[in-house]
């Protein structure tokens, strides 16, 4: 097609010390590589950026070219051809709620199951078929079966399935696609700011009462807990009442406080 034959450069500053060159990989998905080429050029290799979920080591001698790392850079896009198709089917059949704009390098989706309920997978670069980390967020009434459910059905994954399949036969559940739904669909903005993204969190905390599930951001709960003449903390867990339906609501800090 057209596009093949397109120059590969597509950008160098004025003194030549920075190239650009843009490279394809047989799904038709466009990379960019940004070289800076060094003093000693081409005795020393020129410093290599991209946007790789895996470390990028470049083969280099005096005699190498430009081209060479072009070449390596292709190997190294084609390697990672599936880890990509597993994370593009994701985006395009999913309601993807972080990263907001996934780079190509990003491992980890935080994917919404439905209402305040999500699941936060970290896929293997090297083995993406294979069932990565997952981590549910939600009221526990909620995401106490769906780990259970990933427990006893795991015998059921099939690394020949795409992971998207796999994760709705082990969980028994269908995601819900963001493009057929608002997000007014999902009560998700915070219950005490009123913000959905804050700081570049978005509310992972959620009450636990099967008629309230009010989810919040975790500083805005801790600030809120912390106010309350009620409130007590032991240790790392803070126990109070939630600010909507005042029924019992405990925030773990994780180690660290927001």
């Amino acid at each position: 097609t057209r596009d093949l034959f397109q120059p590969r450069l597509v950008y160098v500053d004025t003194s030549f010390s920075t190239i650009k060159l843009k490279a394809k990989d047989t799904s038709g998905r466009e990379h960019l590589i940004t070289l800076k080429l060094k003093t000693k050029y081409p005795t020393e290799s020129p410093d290599c950026y991209v946007d790789l979920p895996l470390p990028f080591s470049v083969s280099w001698t005096p005699q190498s070219s430009l081209t060479d790392i072009h070449s390596q850079f292709l190997a190294a896009l084609e390697s990672l051809k599936a880890f990509w198709d597993v994370m593009d089917e994701i985006d395009q059949k999913t309601w993807i709620l972080e990263p907001e704009k996934p780079t190509r390098s990003a491992t980890m989706r935080r994917i919404a199951i439905g209402n305040n309920v999500s699941v936060n997978i970290d896929v293997d670069p090297r083995h993406p078929t294979m069932l990565p980390e997952c981590f549910f967020l939600g009221a526990d009434h909620v995401v106490k079966p769906l780990g259970i459910k990933l427990s006893k059905n795991i015998h059921m994954w099939d690394p020949e399935n795409s992971l998207l399949q796999n994760l709705k036969n082990v969980l028994e559940i269908e995601f819900p696609v963001r493009a057929t739904l608002e997000k007014s669909d999902f009560t998700m903005d915070c219950g005490i700011c009123y913000a959905y993204r804050l700081d570049g969190a978005i509310p992972d905390q959620v009450c636990d009462n099967f008629q309230c599930g009010q989810p919040f951001h975790q500083t805005c709960l801790y600030e809120w807990l912390r106010g309350l003449m009620t409130s007590r903390q032991s240790f790392n867990i803070i126990f109070g009442e939630c600010p909507y339906c005042s029924k019992p609501i405990t925030l773990k800090m994780s180690g660290r406080k927001p």
